[in-house]
């Protein structure tokens, strides 16, 4: 299983994109692990940074609804 964003060729993760980033969170609000995602340690990381300052920007949820 191949990095969704290095078969893209995407090299930045920006925070402002929600739509991309709510499918890296759970039903229950948590960041899905590497191995969920298939994401590559680099982008998991740059992912769960974005998701962070998402969060406190207001654009994502901490918890579930």
């Amino acid at each position: 299983m191949y990095c969704f964003f290095c078969k893209k060729n995407i090299q930045e993760i920006n925070f402002r994109n929600t739509e991309m980033l709510e499918r890296l969170v759970s039903k229950s609000g948590k960041i899905k692990a590497k191995k969920k995602t298939g994401l590559c340690a680099t982008h998991q990381r740059e992912a769960t940074r974005a998701i962070k300052r998402a969060r406190i920007m207001g654009l994502l949820h901490f918890v579930a609804k």
